[in-house]
Order: structure tokens, then C-alpha cells, then sequence
């Protein structure tokens, strides 16, 4: 398992949350580990374009990219799920993400930004990543920005699970899409339910 260091922070944090659920963990942005590993987290905190700065710089899209094309799963957490999308915009700056899928993430309609601390989401009955996690369960969220809308369309049979959330407006707060999930909460700070999540992927890989 290697959590990928393209110096966006909360490395650590990540690293030992994985651990905790059970996994061998690596930080590292050596391209080939990464590409290797039966899994792959892609965390992110700050601004979208200083994330996607930093990734671009270790290679992380064509790592990502690799990754997916051979169905190997990745995990992003926060902006890390964030730069998976075509493009962020933050204080009038647009800047091109990774673009594994449609849409924009921008700043959430809200009278109080950031949307910081515990939040409820609501999943779809068949998620993986939420199995066995009460509805009424909370997530760690700290973000201003999110994706508002879902644009992807999935095949026959493989329609992609979006979980969404509610502050100000709805937003999407998770995504199982193939071998490519995500969270806009941190699972590594959202205690008992974070550590259950962390484990319902990892059973995948």
C-alpha cells in the first residue's frame, strides 16, 4: 500500500490511519512503487492549484492514469478527490485537474465556509465503502470548495455510487467508480466510522 507524497500534507495522518486498519504502508512518490502497489491513497489538504502543482511534479496524474488503466485501485481523500475532476476554481483561478472525471469543483453556497467538523452523508444502499456504517454515522469534513453536481454516466452495470452531503446546498462527499474511490471527508480523522471505511476498501484491494 503506498500513500502518495506530492507534498500536500496530512501524509502522516494518512499513513497511520491505514495502518491502523491493517494495511502495509509506504510513503513515497518513487513513480514505480506506486504504480505497483495494491494500493494507492492520494491525499490532499490546501488549495486545489498548489495540489495539482505538486502532483504534476512527482508525475501523480500519469501514476493515477497507469493505475486505473490497469484496474488498480485508488483512493483519494479531500482535494485529492478534489483533482480527480476536469478542472477546480478557486478566487477566479481555474486550474485543470486530473480529469478521471467530468465537472468542476468550486466554492459551496453556504453562509458558513468553511464546512468544518461532523457531518452526515447519504450513500447509495449497495456502497461498498459505506457498508456496514450506520446512516446516521458522521465524517470529519474541513473544505470550502467541493463538486456540486455528478456529470458521469456510468455503463450498463457499472453506474458509479455517489454519496452525497448536505451544507448550504448538496455536494458530492464520496465516489466508487470502478478501481477509483473517493472521499471529500477525511476517513483518517473521522474516528471509529473513518478506521470501518478505511477497512471496506482495503477488502477490496
Amino acid at each position: 500500500m503506498v500513500i502518495l507524497d506530492y507534498g500536500s500534507g496530512n501524509l502522516r495522518s494518512a499513513e497511520r490511519a491505514v495502518a491502523r486498519a491493517g494495511a502495509d504502508v509506504e510513503v513515497t512518490a518513487d513513480p514505480h512503487a506506486a504504480v505497483e502497489a495494491d494500493g494507492l491513497v492520494v491525499p490532499g489538504v490546501g488549495a486545489y492549484s498548489a495540489c495539482m502543482a505538486g502532483l504534476l511534479d512527482v508525475q501523480g496524474h500519469r501514476i493515477i492514469g497507469k493505475r486505473l488503466a490497469g484496474g488498480r485501485p485508488v483512493l483519494g481523500i479531500c482535494v485529492g478527490m478534489q483533482i480527480l475532476f476536469s478542472r477546480g476554481v478557486e478566487h477566479g483561478e481555474e486550474t485543470d485537474g486530473t480529469g478521471e472525471w467530468p465537472g468542476v469543483v468550486d466554492r459551496l453556497h453556504a453562509e458558513v465556509l468553511p464546512h468544518m467538523g461532523w457531518n452526515t452523508v447519504r450513500a447509495p444502499a449497495d456502497s461498498q465503502l459505506f457498508a456496514g456504517l450506520d446512516p446516521q454515522e458522521r465524517f470529519y469534513f474541513v473544505h470550502s470548495y467541493a463538486a456540486r453536481t455528478w456529470e458521469l454516466d456510468g455503463l450498463a452495470g457499472q453506474e458509479p455510487k455517489v454519496t452525497w452531503a448536505h451544507h448550504g446546498e448538496d455536494f458530492v462527499a464520496a465516489v466508487e467508480n470502478g478501481p477509483l474511490w473517493a472521499t471529500q471527508f477525511h476517513p483518517e480523522k473521522s474516528g471509529d466510522a473513518g478506521a470501518k471505511l478505511l477497512r471496506n476498501w482495503l477488502a477490496t484491494l
